[in-house]
Parts: structure tokens; sequence; C-alpha cells
């Protein structure tokens, strides 16, 4: 007969190994997890670290990292269409890309240049002229041909051209694919609507916006009329869905993109939001003249002259919240400005400062040759500079 003590024991002996042997597993276990855990978080204090060392480094040069030649126009006007550069003068207008590949060339006899730029497409027409021509920065897309002299335009980054036109006693809002077909139309009796002083499409071509002057009792006001020219316009008279009355002159508006519209008077900013009826934000008043105005779709800011003796001009930043993101100034005079994800690129022929909306200056340097344009390129802190003879892609360092 076989003994139980002994048929006990031999089993404790096997539990408790079979316990060792679990215990140690676990163990293996909870140590490969804690070496998991200390490599993810020595990699993240790492990540962590080059992220602040890359947000504080200060640059204090540049390297040219290629260049091509480019042919030169002494009486030509350069601007950014995209990521391509837009050439134009009164005899005809041509688009480059980056690497000096010239993507459509187009003549015309334009007396004085009505411009307008959605994105990477642009419209081009003659004040009181009857030509519209239409381009992005890959081709040709189209000439409109108007049956009365043009006043203003603007367009979508789609190609669609909203068109004011002179007639004798009235004026014509009129809205065109880039082909030339005629979508939609209306009329404006400055006696009982206003001047049609300022338009804008959204990047959709959906919505239409027309600031109307008019005078009250001796006194000049403003309406924003928002048109709808999609689908839900149809239910609306004239297509007109919205609309904001204010007693100051506002000559300028514009989409940030299509959900976004802001507004500049002679002492207010105001920002509307809506993708099919857009309605007011908010407003923010000032009392100092603006001397320009900058956006891309996601800021707006406004360019004042400083008030601190040490700067030339102050830049207050707003996003499409309508919240003051800040005020920037700066010491040199511009030509032109540009966001650049979180930076603001200020910069004349000759220099340049780069801030973040943090409010940290990342360069301020001078350039090696002059520059008629400046735009951001494929990377963080590489640009594109336009000279007279070259096309420079630049890093800086």
């Amino acid at each position: 007969m076989a003994d139980i003590r002994s048929f006990r024991k031999e089993r404790k002996k096997r539990e408790q190994k079979q316990t060792g042997y679990k215990e140690k597993i676990l163990k293996h276990k909870l140590a490969a997890v804690y070496r998991i855990l200390l490599t993810a978080a020595g990699i993240a204090a790492l990540i962590g670290l080059i992220v602040i060392q890359y947000k504080r480094h200060v640059y204090t040069d540049y390297d040219i990292v290629s260049s091509v030649l480019r042919e030169s126009v002494g009486n030509a006007s350069d601007i950014r269409l995209g990521n391509s550069i837009l050439t134009y003068s009164r005899d005809g207008a041509h688009c480059t890309d980056a690497k000096g590949q010239v993507t459509w060339n187009q003549t015309y006899q334009i007396q004085d240049v009505r411009m307008a730029v959605s994105g990477d497409t642009v419209a081009i027409g003659d004040y009181n002229g009857r030509s519209i021509y239409v381009q992005n920065a890959r081709e040709q897309l189209g000439v409109i041909t108007t049956t009365m002299p043009l006043l203003n335009l603007a367009v979508s980054s789609g190609g669609k051209v909203t068109a004011v036109l002179k007639d004798t006693d009235k004026a014509w809002i009129q809205t065109y694919g880039f082909d030339g077909e005629l979508l939609y139309y209306g009329e404006v009796h400055m006696s009982n609507t206003g001047y049609p002083a300022a338009i804008s499409l959204s990047p959709s071509g959906e919505l239409l916006c027309v600031s109307y002057l008019y005078v009250d009792a001796g006194v000049l006001k403003t309406d924003l009329a928002f048109y709808n020219l999609g689908d839900v316009g149809e239910n609306y008279h004239d297509h007109l869905v919205s609309s904001s009355s204010c007693t100051d002159l506002i000559p300028y508006v514009q989409f940030m993109n299509d959900n976004t519209l802001f507004a500049v008077g002679d002492g207010c900013l105001r920002i509307f939001s809506g993708s099919h009826q857009p309605q007011l934000l908010a407003g923010h008043m000032y009392e100092e003249e603006v001397q320009s105005v900058f956006y891309n779709e996601e800021y707006v800011g406004l360019m004042f002259r400083s008030e601190d003796g040490n700067y030339l001009y102050r830049l207050d930043v707003y996003n499409t919240a309508a919240k003051k993101v800040g005020s920037y100034y700066f010491a040199i005079e511009y030509t032109d400005l540009f966001f650049d994800q979180d930076n603001i690129v200020a910069y004349n022929e000759t220099e340049c400062v780069i801030q973040t909306l943090g409010g940290m200056e990342k360069f301020n340097g001078v350039f090696s040759k002059p520059v008629r344009l400046m735009l951001p390129g494929s990377s963080a802190y590489r640009y594109i500079l336009v000279t007279d003879g070259t096309i420079d892609t630049v890093q800086l360092k």
C-alpha cells in the first residue's frame, strides 16, 4: 500500500515547483514590461528635448540648397500662386514652379490689371475691359468674355468667377464658370441697394459676399450680403441667405476658408462663420489706421504703425474663432508678409524677420541678393527666394 504522506509530500513539491515557475515567468514578463516602459519614457524624453531645442533654436543664416535660372521682366510683378510663382504685367502673365519650369504663358493687353487669387487659382481682368483670364498653377482654364465693362472680380479655387459689371444706371453681379458659362446673375441699383465696393467668393464657390456702401441720412454705412450659390440658396429670394449692417465703411471682405470670412473696415474687424448661412461671430474695434491685411486659411493679421518707438509696425493676429492670438512687432519696412504654419514671415528686398505665434524671434537676417518674392518650401524653415535671375531654395541654419 502506497504511503499517503509520501504522496502528499510529492504533490506539494510539484505544486511548489509549478508556483515557482509561474512566479519566475511573471517576474520575467514584468521585467520586460518595465524595460519597454523605461525605453518608451526615455524615447519620449529625448523627443521632448529635441522638440524643446527645436522650438528654442534661433537661426542666423541660410544655405542655398538648390538654385535654377529664371528670366525676369523689368516691368513685371511676382506673386505667390499656391506653391508656384505668378509673374504678370500689362502684356501678359506666366506661371513658374519652384524648379523653374514654366507651366503656362498667357499674352494679353491690359491697361489696368484687376486680379483675384484663391489658393492656386487666379483670375486676371482689365478694369473697364471685357475679358477675364482664368488659370491655376498647373494650366490655363479658360477665358470669360463679359458683355459690359469690368469693375471688380473674385475667384474660387475651382475657377468660378464673380464679376461686378458696369451698366448705364446700375451694376450687374454675375458669376461664371471658367469656361465662360453664366451661372448666376443679379442687378444692383445704387439708389436702393448701394454700391458694391468689395466682393469675395468662398474657395468652393458656394458662398459669395458683397459689401454694399450706401448713404443713410448723410452717414455712409455698409451692408454685408451673403449669397449661397448652391442648393441651400435655391430656397431664398435672389440666393440671399444672410446679411449684416454696420455704420463703418467696409471696403475689404475675404473668405479665409469655406466656413470663415473676415471684413475689414475703418474702425473694426468682423469675422463671420457658417458654411451655408454665415453669421457674425465677433467684432474687434480699433482706432489706428490699418496699413495692410494678411491672411491664410487659419489666421488674419492687421498691420498698424507701432506705438513702441523701438519698432515700426505692430501686427494683430486673430484666428477663425475670432480670438486674438497676439500682437507682434517688426522693426523692418516690409514688402510682404505671410503665415507659415505657426510662423509669421515678414520680409523686404534685403532682409527678413521670422517670428513664431508664441512670440519668439526665430530669424532676423539679410539676403545675399535682392529678393522679389519669398514663399514657403517643402519642409520646416525651408523657403523659396525669387530674385531677378534665380529661384533659390534655401534652408535656415
